[in-house]
């Protein structure tokens, strides 16, 4: 089948698709040095909508090589270059479309059709250029790849190739190209370590520092100096050197290298990464057609896995589900926010302080028991912006400004009289709650939102005695606050629209995932993490040994082991939100007196550090008691996820959240699930332990999974 037809049968397959077009115009290089026909890829929309290729653009921009290979081929031109719309290059294949695919054969086409149209512009009688103008993702950097020679704007602020992390390979020229281009191991980086790095981008700057670029200028005149180098380029003034390429032990070395990374962070729980590696292992003699085919191979088979259907509906959750919570009230009802209070002035409370300082730029102002806590609290602050100024994250003036808006007061009337939102963050006892939100109400105005940071209790009790507890709402953030994204917003049984709305309104504002959850024990994250943990401790405690623990988990690819969680989290913590669940739901929680135990003890976990490494601390080893039941890693394994499965399944149907997508939203950007799996239900689902447990999937086929 022809690359025409291959394009037009899937478009048929797609026809909602955003076509990109590709626009040729003609200019005159400066120093006579020909004419160029420059190809500008735009999909008709501004930067907000990033330009892709999906079926129908790849026909349009194979539409425009026709045109230019005409003219080259009648000398009408001495060069062909390609660039972006302002501020985007391309971002890559369009995912949607990728959504809809049913069959291998039209996975295949999709590969072989990009690879078809691509290998055009390498093979031009002219040379080519790309100028990576502005961000360039998956397909939209390999394009590039595809030319003879690439500048790029400095100004770029994104630029990788994700599709690892998403559970696919760079599979237009990404896995062939690249390492044949920079050397296997900057092609590793950029492909597996980046990518399972929470896909971490590339600047301008580091694109040409790897040698992806063979030249860099300034965003105000790139295109103006961009032409000029070309020209230079043409007319022999310039001579691109690029780096001679070790095909030798290094190669092999580099791909055994990625193969460490890969073990490491998803111990071969996802196919991905392994395919783009051992296609970079292939090419190692530049057979690049052969790597094309193991490309169009590969791209197939995991488009029709589950693991990458599960990773786009991940994707699909972070990106869209999270701009628009489930279950909150309308914008419009939002009260402005000129101020903000927090009662505390603790790690907690001061970490919140500068998140509220930082994204709303409006005066926020601590309170605790003592002056010596206050000026604490507010050093923390002030300490951390100076850190952000020494690594020139912010100006001079940015940083004063900062400074100027954090400060405290031991008198709540004065520090909140005039806030219109004040979060608690004391210790995590309801009395003491209570008696907060009680002196709060005294002294604030009638509409001033209480908000309470609470991990596990009651906010509706919390709020039971109050005259107004209608403006009472759960603000619960995760560990670290600048790092973990989400924030589980919590309605209180009075809890009123305009309140409600607020809260998500001020999550907006500080760039976190919201998401609605009912007033129930621990809300969503800890009551599925402490179900978790509990199995996993029971078996501890039965006496299965910790070291078959560690490895009965490694299959699920969690980005730390329930061991080092705890210590993560805290034993006191964990031991705390053990108490009130089991308090709520006996039948199902326990706590656990080995647990107890190492919280009395002071213990921060089981591990000790010696000689570097990390070992079982024998002091704990010696204070816990252990049963004569050893669970085999599979029995573990199973334990853990049917309770969690049970857990779920009971949570979706008291309500706590709206759908299944909202768990595994807070589950992602709450706990760091693994993105490869899709999150905690497309797993469970995947793995048969849904229907074992409850009977039912929680998710539709083709939600997560191949569609029917």
């Amino acid at each position: 089948m022809s690359t025409t037809e291959l394009l037009k049968r899937a478009a048929e397959l797609f026809p909602g698709e955003v076509v990109t077009t590709a626009h040729v115009r003609h200019l005159d290089l400066p120093q006579q040095a020909g004419r160029l026909a420059l190809i500008t890829l735009d999909n008709g929309f501004d930067h907000t909508k990033p330009t892709t290729f999906g079926p129908g653009s790849l026909a349009k921009l194979s539409e425009a090589l026709d045109q230019v290979e005409a003219e080259a081929a009648e000398g009408k031109i001495a060069a062909v270059a390609i660039t972006g719309k302002p501020f985007i290059f391309a971002v890559g294949a369009d995912l949607k479309g990728v959504e809809v695919l049913k069959e291998h054969s039209d996975a295949l086409a999709i590969g072989k059709g990009g690879h078809d149209v691509f290998k055009r512009i390498a093979a031009l009688p002219v040379p080519s250029f790309a100028y990576y103008n502005g961000a360039a993702m998956g397909g939209g950097v390999e394009v590039g790849l595809h030319c003879t020679y690439r500048t790029v704007s400095s100004g770029v602020p994104a630029f990788s190739l994700p599709e690892v992390f998403l559970g696919l390979v760079p599979g237009w020229g990404g896995c062939t190209i690249l390492p044949n281009l920079i050397g296997p191991a900057k092609a590793v980086k950029v492909i597996v370590e980046n990518s399972m790095s929470q896909n971490k981008q590339l600047k301008g700057a580091e694109v040409f520092d790897l040698g992806i670029a063979d030249a860099i200028f300034e965003p105000a005149d790139f295109l103006e100096q961009s032409l000029h180098w070309t020209a230079a380029v043409l007319k022999g003034d310039i001579a691109v050197q690029r780096e001679e390429i070790d095909r030798g032990k290094a190669w092999d070395d580099a791909v055994a290298w990625g193969r460490l990374v890969a073990d490491a962070k998803v111990h071969g729980a996802a196919p991905a990464a392994y395919k783009a590696l051992d296609i970079i292992a292939q090419v190692k003699d530049e057979d690049l057609q052969a790597g094309f085919d193991a490309e169009d191979a590969a791209l197939a088979d995991l488009i029709m896995s589950g693991e990458l259907r599960s990773g786009l509906y991940a994707f699909n959750l972070v990106q869209r589900r999270a701009k628009r919570p489930f279950g909150a009230p309308d914008k419009s009802l939002a009260r402005p926010v000129s101020k903000v209070g927090v009662v505390g002035a603790g790690l907690m409370a001061s970490q919140l302080a500068l998140l509220f300082a930082r994204r709303l730029e409006v005066p926020v102002v601590l309170t605790d028991i003592d002056q010596e806590r206050i000026d604490k609290g507010v050093g923390y602050v002030h300490g951390e912006i100076d850190k952000l100024l020494a690594k020139g994250r912010i100006n001079g003036d940015k940083a004063n400004r900062l400074k100027g808006l954090v400060s405290g007061h031991i008198d709540k009337a004065i520090a909140f009289g005039d806030a219109d939102f004040v979060i608690e963050a004391v210790f995590e006892e309801m009395g003491v709650k209570q008696n907060v939100f009680a002196e709060l109400e005294a002294v604030v105005s009638p509409t001033t939102i209480l908000a309470t940071n609470t991990s596990s209790l009651s906010v509706t009790e919390m709020a039971s005695k109050l005259e107004h507890p209608e403006r009472v709402v759960g603000f619960h953030f995760f560990n670290p606050v600048a790092i973990l994204p989400l924030l589980e917003i919590v309605r209180a049984e009075k809890t009123d629209d305009a309140s409600l709305a607020t809260a998500f309104g001020v999550a907006r504002k500080l760039k976190k995932t919201a998401v609605l959850t009912k007033d129930a024990p621990a809300f969503v994250v800890n009551r599925i993490l402490l179900r978790f943990m509990d199995a996993i401790q029971g078996a501890i405690d039965e006496g299965t040994p910790i070291e078959t623990i560690e490895k009965a988990v490694l299959p699920l690819g969690l980005p730390m082991s329930p061991i080092v969680l705890l210590e993560l989290v805290g034993p006191a913590i964990a031991l705390h939100v053990s108490e009130t669940l089991a308090a709520a739901f006996p039948e199902r929680y326990t706590v656990s007196e080995n647990l107890g135990k190492l919280v009395k003890a002071g213990k921060r976990g089981f591990y000790v550090w010696q000689d570097g490494q990390q070992v079982l601390d024998p002091e704990v080893l010696a204070l816990l008691s252990f049963g004569d039941t050893v669970l085999t890693e599979e029995q573990v394994r199973e334990r853990a996820l049917a309770a969690v499965a049970q857990e779920i399944g009971l949570m979706l149907d008291e309500g706590v959240v709206g759908e299944a997508q909202d768990i595994d939203l807070c589950m992602i950007t709450g706990a760091g699930w693994p993105f490869h799996l899709g999150g905690i239900t497309p797993y469970l689902d995947r793995e048969g332990v849904s229907e074992r447990v409850n009977g039912k999937r929680f998710l539709a086929p083709g939600l997560a999974s191949v569609p029917v």
